[in-house]
């Protein structure tokens, strides 16, 4: 069965472009006029990547991916008119895997497809079980954490990275290699990114807790480890 994926984009002409140029390749599409209707249709957890115009009528695309995100993990790639820095932000703290700034190339929306698409086959293997470090567990699929029995409070991005860092226990891994995988490879953001959000994962987890299990080996990178 080919990969199916709900576009939700209120200017019809843009819509009908993309939606012929996604089943030229190969996918099945399904469209939604506004942020109500497709949020329902997003809800049924059939779509393996959502396209989400920010600005709807209805509901406003970024309600629409904070509702999405307490029920499913679904990949969304935002379309957006806005370019500013602290919008793309947001957007992505708020549970969104990429954002694509109109007006866009076809051929660059299709590249973040199917780069977005292989991520969630490739993380699919770990998605029906707990991933469980000392006091530190990560539930794939229901996209939380707990230290203990206590839920934290990450963000897309936070989750991503421990969930990384949990999967490869014990090995060190590069600033370029989570760059590549958390970030997609072609992340053209801040390299010191890796750098900020191990600090925020920290303050969650290390401080939090007291416990020392995110760990700098100098020079190199970040390890998971528990003593």
């Amino acid at each position: 069965m080919n990969d199916r994926i709900l576009i939700i984009e209120d200017e019809e002409s843009l819509a009908r472009f993309i939606e012929l140029e996604l089943s030229y390749e190969g996918y099945e599409v399904d469209k939604a006029g506004d942020g109500r209707v497709g949020l329902e249709m997003a809800e049924s957890g059939k779509y393996e990547l959502i396209l989400l115009d920010i600005m709807l009528p209805g509901l406003n695309g970024m309600e629409v991916l904070r509702r999405l995100r307490r029920i499913n993990s679904t990949p969304v790639i935002l379309l957006t008119a806005r370019d500013s820095v602290i919008d793309k932000v947001t957007g992505l703290d708020s549970g969104a895997d990429d954002y694509v700034t109109k007006p866009f190339a076809i051929e660059e929306l299709l590249a973040r497809i199917r780069s977005i698409l292989r991520k969630s086959k490739a993380a699919g293997g770990h998605a029906a079980g707990v991933l469980k470090a000392g006091r530190l567990s990560v539930d794939v699929q229901g996209y939380i954490a707990y230290m203990d029995q206590t839920p934290l409070d990450l963000t897309k991005r936070e989750f991503d990275l421990l969930r990384m860092l949990i999967e490869n226990k014990g090995i060190v891994l590069t600033r370029d290699i989570l760059l590549e995988k958390v970030w997609g490879y072609d992340y053209l953001g801040e390299t010191n990114s890796v750098d900020v959000y191990i600090r925020f994962l920290r303050g969650k987890i290390d401080e939090t807790f007291s416990v020392k299990y995110i760990h700098t080996v100098r020079g190199v990178g970040y390890t998971l480890r528990i003593e």
